[in-house]
């Protein structure tokens, strides 16, 4: 009787979560509204909170799929609280991926959960939980396109319509990163567990480098444009314009207006 309440309070939806709903769902209505005084800082707080929201869930379903995998501690941990405090390295799960948005535009994964991967049986459930962060990524882009792609644009104002198709190419890029097979990133996870023992002993040392790896390559202007070819090109194949996205990003990097501003 006593393990009941414990259960419950392990999934209890955390306070701090549904605070950043809610801060995603007034900055959503001020923009969509034209409410604050700046376009670009509504913007900013609703793709930012929205984006902290889907990291959020990132997380979760990799937790939520290890828990039915097997390993009956993430509850423990507090994983499925959606807590982001809660997360193994808060500062690679939330902040770093979040200042990547600020100073280039793209969804950059974090890490992570810790999964005790002992208690799991079966290769098939490793590369499940590893694929269920970025399939994620991959729903939260398919909501944030349906407006485009259903062709339901008829009254939604044109800077949210703009913030929609920034958060799906946020979306979009973290789902298209995280599939990477490389070592530290999800989709080096899905294939691990087919690997030999060798092979994973082999790549191992090199899992705490490949997030910031792949962030090094996106700053090299040549990989950085076909990269980004590549995503307007899936965003252009759900209907969402290329100005549309633009415009969402330079709506979301408000601040070197700030520095335009004329001074009096």
């Amino acid at each position: 009787m006593a393990t009941a309440p414990s259960r419950d309070h392990d999934r209890r939806i955390s306070p701090v979560f549904l605070g950043i709903v809610a801060v995603m769902a007034v900055s959503g209505w001020a923009v969509w509204t034209s409410y604050a005084s700046s376009r670009g800082l509504a913007v900013f707080l609703f793709v930012t909170s929205a984006w902290v929201v889907s990291l959020c869930l990132h997380e979760y379903a990799h937790a939520r799929t290890a828990l039915h995998g097997g390993d009956i501690t993430i509850g423990a941990k507090g994983y499925l609280t959606l807590n982001p405090l809660k997360y193994t390295h808060a500062l690679l799960s939330i902040v770093l991926p979040v200042l990547f948005v600020i100073m280039g535009g793209i969804g950059l994964p974090g890490g992570a959960v810790f999964i005790e991967r002992g208690r799991i049986r079966g290769r098939w459930r490793h590369s499940l939980i590893s694929a269920a962060g970025p399939l994620t990524n991959v729903a939260f882009a398919l909501v944030c396109t349906a407006p485009f792609w259903l062709h339901a644009l008829d009254g939604v104002p044109d800077d949210f319509r703009a913030a929609l198709a920034f958060l799906a190419l946020l979306q979009v890029t973290a789902a298209l990163l995280n599939f990477l097979p490389v070592p530290g990133l999800d989709g080096y996870g899905i294939i691990e567990p087919w690997l030999s023992h060798a092979a994973r002993r082999q790549v191992e040392p090199f899992a705490p480098f490949g997030l910031l790896a792949v962030f090094g390559l996106l700053w090299i202007p040549e990989v950085n444009q076909e990269f980004f070819r590549l995503i307007y090109a899936i965003l252009d194949g759900l209907g969402v314009p290329d100005v549309a996205a633009a415009t969402g990003r330079s709506l979301y990097q408000f601040w070197p207006d700030l520095s335009a501003t004329p001074q009096s």
